[in-house]
C-alpha cells in the first residue's frame, strides 16, 4: 500500500512516499540471499496489464546486479522501456534535500532545533503560518503544519490538460510556491500531528542556500552526486528534458484514470523545486540509498536523526523519518527509503538496513499500477 499524493495536487495520483512500519531491529527477518527475482518480474508485468505503459526496475545483492523491463517505453513507437533510463524521482529528491541538511548539522552550520526564521526572515508567515514556531525538524519530518501548495485547487487546475498544455514550461520560483500555501491556514499547529506537505521541501531548500550561500541543487551535486559517482543523478532546475537513454512519460491529465493518454514527458520541473524535481536511475537509487544507509553519508547521530520517525497520521502501519520512509512488508523485511511521483512518473526506492539488498523501480504513466506489490515480490518472494 503506498501514501497516494502527488507534486501535481489531486491531477495525477502517484505515489509520492511509501508506507512503512517501524519492528525492533531484532525482530526484523534479512531479507533472503536469492537469485530468483521470477516474483519481482511478475509483478512487473502485472503493472503493465493493469495499464501502466511501462517499468524498469534494478535490485542489487551484494555484488549481484538485475535489471528487467516490462512493457513500451514509447507507445507511439512500441520501443521497450531500457534497465538504464532516465527517469524524474519526484519526491525521491526530499531524502537528497534532507541528507544536505543533515550534513550541515554534523558540520556545525545549523541545528535541527533551528527555527525556519532564523533562516528565512518573515518567509512563513500568513494566514496562521508563523516561522518562529516552525523547526527545522518539523519540515524534514512534515509535522509543520504548513499547508502543502499542490493542495491548493487553482495549482492542481493549472496540471489538468487545459492547464498543462498551457502551463507546463512555466518557471516557478520557490517564493512563489511557498506564497501559494501562505494562502491557506495551516493543517494543524507545529508538532501536533503529521502532514505531507510538499511546501516543507521547498522551505528546506531554501533554507540550504541561506546557510551555505549556494543552491540547494549546486550542494547535492557537490556532497551526493559527484562523492558518490552518480551520473545518471541530475537536479534539472528549469530544463525541460530527461537525458538519454530514457522513455516517454505518460499522464492522464485528469482526476480519474480512464480517458485519453497524454504524453506528458516535457515540463518544466520548477513547479517540483526541492519538493521533488530530480532525476536518476534505478542503478543510481540504489547506490545512493545503500550508501546512505550504511554510514557513507552521514555520521551516526545524523543518522540516527534521520531514522527516527513519527506516525503518519490517518494511515495505518506508516512512519515517516527525516526524509526517509520506514516499512516493514508482509513477510517481516524491514526496508528504508521514498517514493516519489510527478507527470508520468511513479518510482520507489528501496533498501534494507544493512544496505545489501536494494530495489529502485519506476512506471511511465501516473495513473494505475501497483508500485507496492513489485516491492513485496523482490523481499518477500510474493
Amino acid at each position: 500500500m503506498s501514501l497516494r499524493s502527488g507534486l501535481t495536487g489531486a491531477v495525477a495520483t502517484v505515489a509520492v512516499t511509501a508506507v512503512a512500519l517501524t519492528v525492533p531491529a531484532a525482530a526484523a527477518p534479512r531479507a533472503a540471499d536469492h537469485a530468483d527475482h521470477t516474483a519481482t518480474r511478475q509483478a512487473m508485468d502485472a503493472a503493465v496489464t493493469a495499464g501502466v505503459p511501462g517499468v524498469t526496475a534494478t535490485a542489487r545483492q551484494g555484488s549481484i546486479t538485475w535489471r528487467a523491463t516490462s512493457g513500451a517505453g514509447d507507445l507511439r513507437t512500441g520501443a521497450p522501456r531500457s534497465p538504464q533510463d532516465h527517469y524524474r524521482v519526484g519526491s525521491i529528491t526530499k531524502t537528497f534535500v534532507s541528507t544536505v541538511l543533515l550534513q550541515l548539522e554534523a558540520e556545525g552550520r545549523l541545528s535541527l532545533d533551528d527555527t525556519v526564521e532564523k533562516w528565512l526572515p518573515g518567509t512563513v508567515r500568513g494566514n496562521g503560518h508563523d516561522g518562529r514556531r516552525i523547526t527545522l525538524r518539523n519540515l524534514l519530518n512534515h509535522t509543520s503544519g504548513i499547508f502543502s501548495y499542490t493542495a491548493d485547487e487553482p495549482f492542481a487546475r493549472t496540471h489538468t490538460l487545459d492547464g498543462f498544455l498551457e502551463h507546463r514550461y512555466d518557471t516557478l520560483k520557490p517564493e512563489e510556491l511557498v506564497a501559494v500555501a501562505m494562502s491557506h491556514e495551516p493543517d494543524f499547529a507545529p508538532g501536533a500531528s503529521w502532514n505531507y506537505s510538499n511546501t516543507n521541501y521547498v522551505v528546506a531548500g531554501m533554507v540550504i542556500e541561506s546557510v551555505t550561500g549556494h543552491s540547494y541543487a549546486q550542494e547535492i551535486r557537490e556532497r551526493i552526486i559527484k562523492p558518490l559517482g552518480l551520473h545518471a543523478t541530475s537536479v534539472p532546475g528549469t530544463r525541460s528534458t530527461v537525458p538519454q537513454p530514457s522513455s516517454r512519460a505518460y499522464g492522464k491529465l485528469a482526476t480519474t484514470a480512464t480517458g485519453a493518454t497524454y504524453d506528458v514527458t516535457e515540463l518544466n520541473p520548477s513547479m517540483a523545486s526541492s519538493a521533488g524535481e530530480m532525476i536518476s536511475d534505478s542503478a543510481d537509487l540504489n547506490r545512493f540509498y545503500s550508501a546512505l544507509l550504511t554510514g557513507k553519508l552521514l555520521p551516526p547521530k545524523q543518522l540516527k536523526e534521520m531514522k527516527t520517525t513519527v506516525p503518519a497520521r490517518g494511515i495505518p502501519n506508516v512512519r515517516y523519518g527525516l526524509g526517509l520512509t520506514d516499512r516493514t512488508l508482509s513477510c517481516g523485511v524491514h526496508v528504508w527509503g521514498h517514493g516519489g511521483g510527478i507527470h508520468g512518473s511513479v518510482s520507489e526506492a528501496v533498501t534494507t538496513a544493512d544496505g545489501r539488498h536494494s530495489l529502485a523501480f519506476n512506471f511511465n504513466g501516473d495513473w494505475t499500477g501497483d508500485s507496492d506489490a513489485v516491492i513485496e515480490a523482490e523481499y518477500c518472494g510474493k
